[in-house]
């Protein structure tokens, strides 16, 4: 592959079927990737850094409530343009995966509608390191410290391995239709700290020993896991913390908005300040 190659990205816009996210409910709005954060709609947001990456050609958004995202000013720019196209989520986030990689060129660049603090250098500095690795699945992490530099709040959750803990930054790379069998990882929702039961169905038993005792580096780890798949899968670590803190709950939300206006300004038009009691 040469440096000049075009990914194509998916963002990931769902919803959870017959559940208002409290995000969106105390937004008033249908949908959490809706949710304006400092002022503009979380998938607009997040859609217009990956516009922006040089590396990322087609653009694909993978919602249930394709209208509402689609008459967003810079979506309807883009699908205008023919660079973007609305996908149908399916039920689940796997199958909505596969549905967005349907008759797409490969690879894919994953990432979700809550990214909020994801850059167009951060897709571009993910990509490059896929390519140089010659990953066929990878998944973007960012050290515990950087993390913690960036907020000292804004992620609560680390991967433990012998050479450091890490947060996942919820961007993944699938290098060829054969490595969409790893989306299969997802189809019990990830978070694989809170339910341990999911390392044992996704890695088996003998990964999960060696996660959770801290045995092992993450790209120790990762091999085992290549193996298990049968394609090389690699960790890539990030140059900013930033990129691992997404938008989860209103404590989240909350950080996500302090950080941009320290970036861009005020852009909210006046709302009310963040709670500084909430927390989740």
């Amino acid at each position: 592959m040469g440096n000049d190659i075009k990914v194509t990205a998916l963002v990931m816009a769902g919803k959870r079927s017959g559940v208002l996210d409290p995000l969106a409910e105390r937004a008033g709005v249908s949908q959490k990737a809706v949710v304006p954060v400092n002022g503009t709609p979380m998938i607009e947001r997040v859609v217009a850094q990956v516009a922006a990456c040089p590396a990322v050609g087609a653009i694909r958004v993978v919602a249930h409530d394709e209208g509402e995202i689609a008459r967003l000013p810079t979506i309807a720019a883009l699908i205008a343009e023919g660079r973007l196209s609305m996908v149908e989520g399916r039920f689940n986030i796997v199958d909505s995966v596969f549905a967005g990689a349907q008759g797409a060129d490969f690879p894919l660049l994953i990432t979700t509608a809550d990214n909020c603090l994801v850059t167009p250098e951060g897709y571009a500095e993910f990509i490059a390191k896929c390519l140089e690795a010659g990953a066929g699945g990878a998944a973007a992490l960012a050290r515990r410290e950087d993390v913690q530099a960036a907020d000292p709040i804004g992620q609560k959750r680390f991967y433990e391995f012998r050479d450091g803990a890490y947060s996942n930054c919820n961007t993944y790379w699938l290098g060829s239709a054969q490595a969409l069998s790893a989306a299969e990882i997802m189809r019990d929702g990830g978070q694989f700290i809170k339910y341990p039961r999911r390392i044992i169905k996704a890695f088996g038993l003998v990964n999960l020993i060696r996660f959770r005792m801290g045995w092992g580096s993450k790209e120790k780890l990762f091999a085992q896991i290549s193996r298990r798949f049968g394609f090389k899968l690699v960790p890539v670590v990030l140059a900013d913390g930033h990129y691992a803190i997404d938008v989860d709950n209103q404590r989240t939300l909350d950080v996500t908005e302090k950080i941009l206006r320290r970036r861009e300004g005020d852009r909210s038009g006046g709302a009310a300040a963040p709670n500084p009691a909430a927390s989740g």
